[in-house]
């Protein structure tokens, strides 16, 4: 709702607007349903991934020491939503970019904005995880001032920078699939790396093998 309100008084009080609205119409009811089939797969592209995150920290809540566990994880996933609005609004940017790009029928445009975008995005999770593997510590201590799970989540750094490199990679490629109108096959994407191969795996390593947070 923040950014909903920014956006609104953005529009309304921004200069560069005055000329390209001129009040409410019927007309722009018009096209409600193609830019919905749009809308609603990008929409879940995001949540799909979100959710998942979401879902480990639950099952974090079934492990044994769940106090610990359940903080570990809650720690983990916030530190890596944290590092990827960086990641998304790159995405975005890129997405709008690429999508002007093939409209005006610029295919080498739009791959130069993919691999800029990119190579920006890497460039800033590199910076975020450098300062994560330096300063994992009191990062942990801002969330909680037990040693003990400061200490184990000193353990989780590691993984949880490639967590994070990966993912920077993974948010602008799919802006940019959004960009190039591929809502669709991104979700099935999604929904079959998140939920039927991740969270599969990560149930098995975790309970069977005992591996837990890791």
């Amino acid at each position: 709702w923040i950014s909903f309100l920014l956006l609104a008084l953005y529009v309304l009080f921004a200069n560069k607007f005055q000329n390209t609205w001129t009040g409410f119409s019927l007309e722009s009811f018009r096209y409600i349903i193609r830019n919905s089939k749009l809308a609603l797969p990008s929409a879940a592209m995001v949540c799909l991934e979100f959710w998942a995150f979401e879902t480990l920290v639950f099952l974090a809540g079934l492990m044994p020491n769940s106090k610990i566990t359940t903080s570990l994880i809650a720690i983990c996933v916030n530190t890596e939503n944290i590092a990827y609005m960086i990641t998304y609004g790159l995405s975005a940017a890129g997405s709008t970019r690429v999508s002007n790009e093939l409209g005006a029928g610029n295919p080498n445009r739009a791959k130069h904005a993919m691999t800029v975008t990119l190579k920006l995005s890497i460039l800033l999770a590199l910076v975020v995880v450098l300062t994560l593997a330096l300063g994992h510590d009191i990062w942990a201590g801002f969330f909680s001032d037990s040693h003990s799970i400061i200490k184990q989540f000193a353990q989780l750094t590691p993984l949880l920078i490639v967590s994070i490199v990966i993912d920077a990679i993974q948010g602008v490629l799919s802006g940019v699939a959004r960009g190039c109108g591929w809502q669709r096959l991104a979700v099935l994407v999604n929904l079959g790396a998140f939920y039927f191969i991740g969270m599969p795996i990560a149930s098995v390593l975790g309970f069977k093998f005992k591996l837990y947070v890791k």
